[in-house]
């Protein structure tokens, strides 16, 4: 079946294609390169996984509630409009809501794999270009996995949100492969982690939660790349062009942490939109997550360097300061072993 035929909303609304310049950056220097690199290249190699393979798609889903997961998730539970809804209205809220996000990880994967093609032709080392064409890989490997849950199991799925679309034209319009960097590898794939977590560890589906864990093995490898190459590289900018891409930081977590306001679901289920919206935000349990998504931003930006009054200030209003000093790369070894955890259940006999 056509994937058009499973959109909730027409893809038209939000099909683009996007103009932009970018510079082929060719290298003759083939030694001496980041040693850092060079070993996430290597382990990026060996880390390769099929799909098809390593998850068991033969496990069915509830179709009225595909992950399995609680009502509690569902940022309206327990208001006064949950409660006046119908068992079959509450089926299909927790399957849109979850179909919409499903979707938002494949349309966000794919930019993730237009991006690191394009950090391949632009960026100037090769030890930089070899990673990120075993990240290439890994993009169309999670754009499969995605769409194939969101094809054979839920059989439903939504176009690209405008927040997320916004983010994918200026991160892959700018010319500049620091800024690619910056947007792909460290915004949208530090929240990205954040969010597949929620589910990972969330699911009662194992097939639901093991997508995500397997994503999450090589997302972990992927904001370590954007972390590995922005340390060494902004130290050399001037102020000026460190504040623009603190600017740029700023405007991008805004727009992340509003792209859970799940706008199309309501619309589309024709609940009240400005009320869901108003419930979305007054949640205490979506506040928590919209905070938590920044787990893995904010530690990776202050590493970075880009840790000016301008981003502070945006972080103290977020509430999301206290993770400057959270363990990164204590959570990414976690991903990965996570990742093998799930491996041994599956190799363990029933």
């Amino acid at each position: 079946m056509s994937s058009t035929f499973l959109y909730r909303l027409p893809v038209e609304q939000t099909q683009w294609k996007v103009e932009g310049q970018t510079t082929t950056a060719f290298t003759w220097e083939y030694e001496d390169g980041s040693e850092d690199l060079l070993r996430l290249y290597a382990k990026g190699k060996k880390q390769q996984w099929d799909a098809a393979d390593r998850l068991d798609w033969s496990q069915d889903v509830d179709p009225d509630n595909p992950m399995g997961m609680s009502d509690r998730t569902i940022a309206i539970h327990g208001t006064d409009l949950w409660n006046s809804l119908g068992e079959k209205d509450r089926v299909h809220i927790r399957r849109n809501l979850q179909a919409h996000s499903l979707s938002q990880f494949m349309h966000g994967e794919q930019g993730a794999l237009i991006a690191t093609a394009k950090i391949v032709q632009t960026v100037p080392t090769y030890e930089s270009k070899f990673y990120a064409a075993t990240q290439v890989m890994d993009e169309a490997r999670h754009v499969e996995v995605y769409a194939r849950l969101l094809h054979q199991k839920f059989e439903l799925a939504y176009p690209i949100t405008p927040t997320l679309k916004s983010l994918l034209d200026n991160v892959l319009t700018d010319a500049r492969w620091d800024m690619t960097y910056l947007g792909m590898q460290v915004l949208i794939e530090g929240l990205a982690l954040a969010a597949f977590a929620s589910i990972r560890d969330h699911a009662k589906n194992r097939l639901a939660a093991a997508v995500n864990a397997y994503v999450m093995e090589d997302e972990a490898r992927h904001v370590a790349f954007g972390r590995i190459a922005l340390r060494d590289y902004y130290p050399q900018l001037s102020d000026a062009e460190r504040d623009e891409r603190e600017e740029f930081a700023v405007e991008a977590c805004y727009l992340m942490r509003d792209r859970f306001l799940s706008i199309e679901v309501w619309e589309t289920l024709g609940l009240p939109v400005d009320e869901c919206v108003k419930m979305v935000q007054s949640s205490e349990r979506m506040k928590l997550f919209r905070t938590r998504l920044f787990t893995r931003i904010v530690p990776t930006i202050k590493d970075i360097g880009l840790w000016g009054p301008r981003i502070r200030k945006a972080y103290a209003d977020m509430g999301v300061m206290s993770y400057a000093d959270v363990d990164a790369e204590g959570l990414l070894a976690k991903d990965e072993q996570v990742a093998a955890d799930f491996d041994a259940r599956r190799a363990r006999p029933a």
